[in-house]
């Protein structure tokens, strides 16, 4: 049997905690940045954790 590739998409938009939580990037942070607020860009650039709802189908593309 072949070796399972990983979703090359999901290699570069996921990553793992050193607890296994998966951390993923916000969106709406690439253009159209005049209108929102300082506050709102700032929040935007830091990772956040995947939802619980989407972790199985995540950890199953990102699987080695």
């Amino acid at each position: 049997m072949p070796k399972m590739k990983v979703k090359s998409g999901a290699k570069k938009r996921f990553g793992v905690t050193g607890t296994g939580k998966i951390k993923r990037k916000h969106a709406y942070k690439s253009h159209i940045l005049t209108k929102k607020s300082k506050k709102r860009k700032r929040n935007l650039g830091y990772f956040t954790i995947v939802d619980k709802a989407d972790v199985k189908n995540v950890r199953q593309m990102i699987q080695k």
